[in-house]
This record gives C-alpha cells, sequence and structure tokens, in this order.
C-alpha cells in the first residue's frame, strides 16, 4: 500500500522526469520542484514525510553549501520531515557532512531503484513514527552497536537511567572506542532530542580563538573579526553540547569554561552583555583527568562539574566477541553506500579479524572493513581482504594515578614521527587523531 508525502528538489529535468514516474507508483503523494527556494512554503503547505534534496543547484558549483544549509533549516522548520540527500558519487564526502548536520540517509546518482524506494520508505516510516534516524545517519557508521559483553551491557543500563536527565556526563577511553557515538546516542535518548547535537574538538581549538569558538563574538572585537559569530555554547541552545578531548585544554583557558558552565551565561569576545544558554554537556577524553587533578593541570572544580556521571568505554580488544557483529554491521554500510554486493566474511576472514590487537579500536575496525569492501574481488571477505597497517602502540586510558601517562603519550608520538619519516599526516593516521589535534600535542611536548 502507498504510504508518506516525498517532496523531491533537483535543477537536473532529466532527473525530474523520471522521479516523475518512479515515485508515484510507491508514495501517496509526491511534488517535485526544480529550486529549494520554495521549499518553505512547501513544508508548510505540503508538509512532506521526506524531503529528497539534491546538494548542489548551480552547474558552475559543487561546495554542497546549499544542500547542507537547506537541511538545517528543514531540520529546524520541521524537525519530524526527514531529509534525503541525492548527491553524485563524487561528492559523497558531502553527503556523510550532511548527514551528521541531520540528514537522514543520502542516495548516491547513478541509483539502484530497489535500494532508492527502499531508503524513501525507510525515511517515511521514521517521519511518520517520529522513530530513530536511520542506523548509518550518524558518527561511526551507524546509531550505538552494544553488544553482549558485560562492561557494554552495565554500560547500556547507565546510558538508559541518565539519558532523559540533564546530568553532565564524562565518557573516557581509549582512541576509536566510540565516544563521540555514545554521545550522540545519549542525546538520541534524551528530551532534548529534537535540536541537533553540537559538537567541539576542544584539542583542535587553538588558545587565541578558545574563547571566540566556544562564546562568539560580536563585528570588530579583533582585526579579523569583519561579522558577529556565534559561538558553540550558543548554537547548543536547548540542546547538547559535546565537548571532546577536554582534557587538552590549558589551565588558564579552564576558568572560562567553568564559568560558563556554572552560569549557564557566556559573554560574546568584544561585548559586555550576558547572554543565557540553556545546554546538556557531555565531554569526553582519552586521557586521565584526575591525574591531570593531582599533577595540577586540570582544575578540580571543573573536573567535578563535568563528572556527575562518568563512564568508561572498554577498548574494543576487551570484548571480542564484538569485533564480527560489528564488522558485519559495517559490511552493510559500506555496501550501501559504494554499491557493493558483500555478503559476509569468510571463516578464515573472522579468524583474521579476531586475532588483531585493534590498537585503533573501533575506528580502525571501520576504516578495515570500509578499504575491504571497496577493494574486495569476490562476494565474501578473506584474509588477503584485511591488510592492516603496522601502527604505533595505542595510547591507553591509564586509570592508576602513578603512571606517566603524558610521558607515554610523548614517547608513542616520537616513535610515530620517526617511524613514518616526519610524515605529519601518517602520524595522526597512525595514532587515530585529528591532524590539529596532533599538532596540539607537538607543541605540548615540545616536538
Amino acid at each position: 500500500m502507498k504510504k508518506g508525502r516525498i517532496l523531491a528538489v533537483d535543477d537536473n529535468a532529466g532527473i525530474r522526469a523520471t522521479l516523475k514516474i518512479l515515485l508515484p507508483a510507491y508514495f501517496e503523494e509526491v511534488r517535485i520542484i526544480a529550486s529549494p527556494n520554495t521549499i518553505v512554503s512547501e513544508l508548510e503547505n505540503f508538509a512532506p514525510h521526506v524531503v529528497l534534496l539534491d546538494m548542489n543547484f548551480k552547474a558552475e558549483t559543487n561546495t554542497g553549501n546549499e544542500g547542507l544549509f537547506w537541511i538545517g533549516e528543514i531540520r529546524k522548520l520541521s524537525p519530524k520531515t526527514q531529509v534525503v540527500l541525492f548527491t553524485a558519487y563524487a561528492d559523497v564526502q558531502l553527503a556523510v557532512e550532511g548527514m551528521k548536520k541531520g540528514a537522514f540517509d543520502f542516495i548516491v546518482k547513478p541509483w539502484d531503484n530497489k535500494k532508492f524506494v527502499s531508503t524513501l520508505s525507510a525515511a517515511c516510516d521514521c517521519a511518520m513514527k517520529d522513530a530513530p534516524k536511520s542506523a548509518v545517519a550518524n558518527s561511526g557508521g551507524g546509531l550505538m552497536y552494544w553488544g553482549d559483553s558485560p562492561q557494554m551491557v552495565a554500560i547500556r543500563k547507565t546510558v538508559e537511567k541518565i539519558a532523559p536527565t540533564d546530568a553532565s556526563v564524562l565518557i573516557t577511553g581509549e582512541n576509536g572506542t566510540g565516544k563521540d557515538v555514545l554521545a550522540r546516542e545519549i542525546h538520541r535518548l534524551s528530551s532534548r532530542k529534537s535540536h541537533e547535537m553540537v559538537a567541539v574538538d576542544a584539542g583542535a581549538i587553538t588558545e587565541s580563538l578558545f574563547e571566540s569558538e566556544l562564546f562568539g563574538h560580536v563585528k570588530g572585537a579583533f582585526t579579523d573579526a569583519k561579522s558577529d559569530h556565534v559561538g558553540k555554547f550558543e548554537l547548543a541552545d536547548k540542546s547538547t553540547l559535546f565537548l571532546d578531548e577536554i582534557g587538552n585544554i590549558p589551565l588558564h583557558l579552564q576558568a572560562k569554561l567553568l564559568r560558563a558552565i556554572q552560569n549557564k551565561k557566556i559573554t560574546k569576545v568584544g561585548d559586555t552583555r550576558e547572554v543565557p544558554v540553556d545546554i546538556r554537556l557531555i565531554c569526553a577524553t582519552n586521557v586521565n583527568l584526575e591525574k591531570l587533578v593531582s599533577d595540577g593541570r586540570f582544575r578540580e572544580d571543573l573536573f567535578y562539574r563535568i563528572n556527575t556521571v562518568h563512564i568508561a568505554l572498554p577498548p574494543l580488544r576487551e570484548r571480542p566477541d564484538d569485533i564480527v557483529p560489528l564488522a558485519e554491521r559495517y559490511i552493510g554500510v559500506y555496501n550501501e553506500k559504494y554499491n557493493r554486493q558483500i555478503s559476509g566474511i569468510s571463516p578464515e576472514g573472522v579468524q583474521k579479524l579476531r586475532q588483531n590487537p585493534w590498537n585503533g579500536n573501533i575506528r580502525e575496525l571501520q576504516n578495515a572493513i570500509e578499504k575491504a569492501v571497496i577493494l574486495a574481488e569476490h562476494d565474501f571477505l578473506g584474509p588477503s581482504d584485511f591488510q592492516f597497517a603496522v601502527k604505533a602502540a595505542a595510547m591507553p586510558f591509564v586509570g592508576t594515578a602513578n603512571t606517566n601517562l603524558e610521558a607515554a603519550e610523548k614517547q608513542v608520538i616520537q616513535n610515530a614521527i620517526a617511524k613514518y619519516s616526519g610524515n605529519l599526516s601518517l602520524v595522526a593516521k597512525s595514532l587515530n587523531i585529528s591532524r590539529p589535534t596532533l599538532y596540539n600535542k607537538l607543541k605540548k611536548y615540545g616536538l
């Protein structure tokens, strides 16, 4: 039975003609327009369950900025309406960025009709039931995968208890364990889920821009301030603010962060007026904050302010039974993304996956599966499809106070620099951290 209202927005006349033939056979009502300029009125008058949105509307540009802008507008004006992105194969990365901004899923041109209709139907079901987003609609390639390990079962129970509250949460764990995915899951289960979560990599913000990025600035506040800028705190008003790598915030800036959290007000750079903000705070780090507190490198009052609930994510090597199910989920994600039909993993391939130490944790597994799906020549992934790089040892979250974590981290970075002959892109990739974060660590340790 036909169900759902679809609004398709694409400036290509040929695609619009094809959609006029295809979509009415499966959906109750279909409206197709050439320009996004009337989206607002269509949301009011047609009230679509799903907007099928092209990413680019100007022949001479392919930045995707228009598509990204309209995702935000649609989510703001009609939160229950789901957005499915329409993009060329070369612009898949744009679509991933769009999904981070709240899109349900994306479809690559040219498309497979069966998958095309299936994706739109799933989006319709989501909109009509006000259900969670699709399994590929957030960071890490999917909704939170819990698995059956005792650690994750206990964490899930904790999350279900604390998610509906506004309690501050501190998530700790090694790089690649899925701290950002867990943060999004907590937000998804919260009363603030109708607003997009705002995520900030605190380790990537330079000291000179810290206040501007978090609290905003007014025009003329400094040399390059040519217009007003809304900070992350204000963007996260009525929503969740996720501060990743909070352990990398310099001590002298922690007081300003603490003040904003305590007072629930921020003052923009160059202004004197206080702006009230209503946020739920989630922080994450891969370092031992208690050790930093004892060393005088992290404020004790800030530590307790952000640590109402502490969740420690285990490394993948401590939940080996989850390796294969996670790999199979990523096969599904990348089958769809790259239009492949990988059926599964051979027994020999499973054995190789389980034997790998996974120093990069879930992120490393995800990258390995993506590469295997792209390059595989058979329906099943075998051991030859998994080529694991020899990597520097993981930088673990260490819980004992007598361990010199920073010295260990510095040594790991030095080893990686030597291994990759100073190629910082390869160094960052091997350590599973971003280049800005690596630069901050190089500065921190004088490397």
